[in-house]
């Protein structure tokens, strides 16, 4: 495109952005401006014209295109052409059976009693990197107080939610991912699964159910899309040659790899705790309570008063439009409650 690639707009191997473009434009034509009458018909004039014409018309109007995208999705990975503030999502309800992604926007509520005393509407889909932001949220519509129990189900139980629920001392009773696996006689009797290895803390080593050793190699660091950093440590078997079981265990195709295991001890910990607090007398009290108290307000909104599908578009008006819903079946439930 530079002819000999001998100017300086190239950028040195630099991302091109529009302003590198529009300032490859201004010293073609200071080039173009310094030719004389006879050196403007000249090949290489033609080919610094072509040059400059490709950049205007095709190069400087895709890459506005593609900044003015990049400015909507900020960091997401999706925008509706219809509005640009919804995010592309897989729906509940999905009649196609295909999971096919639609625009929408995730609604998270808190509640007590069946009484909505917090709202937020986030454009990221899944509900683990919502929470925190839902919570602070209510703080402020609770003039800095958050409720002293935080339920929730097993899709808020991360490492980055535990850690914010111990800094602000909130007693909680929030499930992860393999919570309910963990009870089960199948789990327990998997004597390939790192939670039932053995630890050597003096050694600070893993030893598998059929007794081979994994020592520590590194640390690494880990970020959520939220940025948050985890630490995970790697440890990995000395020697997993001759094992019965080895094709079962060790997941690489490498014929001469051993098993290999990735161990985060915070959130380890975090969950050690959270297991103590659900099995509980209390915990199990509170467990009881939130499918009647969550599931029972979104259920009444969409299934008894048809509340499917916003009608409005925009991060703001969405807000508002679900706000208004809130209000209407706390009033709802007011009336009935006083009759």
């Amino acid at each position: 495109m530079y002819l000999r690639k001998d100017l300086e707009e190239l950028g040195n191997g630099k991302p091109i952005d529009t302003e590198a473009i529009e300032e490859a434009v201004r010293k073609i034509d200071e080039r173009l401006a310094k030719k004389s009458e006879e050196e403007k018909t000249d090949a290489e004039t033609k080919k610094l014209k072509k040059t400059r014409n490709t950049l205007t018309k095709d190069y400087l109007p895709r890459m506005q295109k593609y900044e003015q995208q990049e400015h909507i999705l900020e960091e997401r990975n999706s925008y509706s052409k219809t509005d640009h503030d919804a995010t592309f999502m897989r729906m509940k309800e999905d009649h196609m059976k295909n999971g096919q992604l639609k625009p929408g926007y995730n609604v998270q509520i808190g509640t007590e009693n069946q009484f909505v005393v917090g709202y937020s509407i986030h454009q990221r889909p899944g509900d683990t990197s919502c929470m925190k932001d839902h919570l602070e949220e209510l703080k402020s519509i609770l003039h800095g107080k958050l409720p002293e129990n935080i339920i929730a189900d097993a899709g808020y139980g991360s490492e980055e939610n535990y850690d914010y629920l111990q800094e602000k001392k909130l007693k909680h009773y929030v499930k992860y991912n393999t919570f309910h696996k963990e009870a089960s006689k199948k789990w327990k009797d998997d004597i390939m699964k790192p939670q039932n290895f053995t630890y050597d803390h003096e050694n600070d080593e893993y030893i598998c159910g059929y007794g081979r050793t994994l020592n520590f190699l590194y640390e690494r660091h880990q970020k959520s899309d939220n940025g948050y950093r985890s630490l995970i440590r790697i440890y990995e078997c000395l020697n997993c040659s001759g094992c019965p079981h080895k094709n079962q265990c060790v997941k690489s195709s490498d014929p001469h790899a051993n098993r290999r295991i990735y161990v985060n001890r915070r959130l380890n910990a975090y969950r050690e705790q959270a297991r103590r607090n659900l099995c509980s007398e209390e915990g199990l009290r509170m467990r009881s309570l939130r499918p009647v108290e969550v599931e029972s307000v979104f259920g009444d909104i969409k299934g008894n008063h048809g509340m499917r599908r916003f009608l409005l578009k925009g991060l703001e008006k969405v807000k508002i439009e679900w706000g208004l819903h809130c209000i209407a079946h706390n009033m709802r439930k007011m009336a009935l409650s006083t009759e």
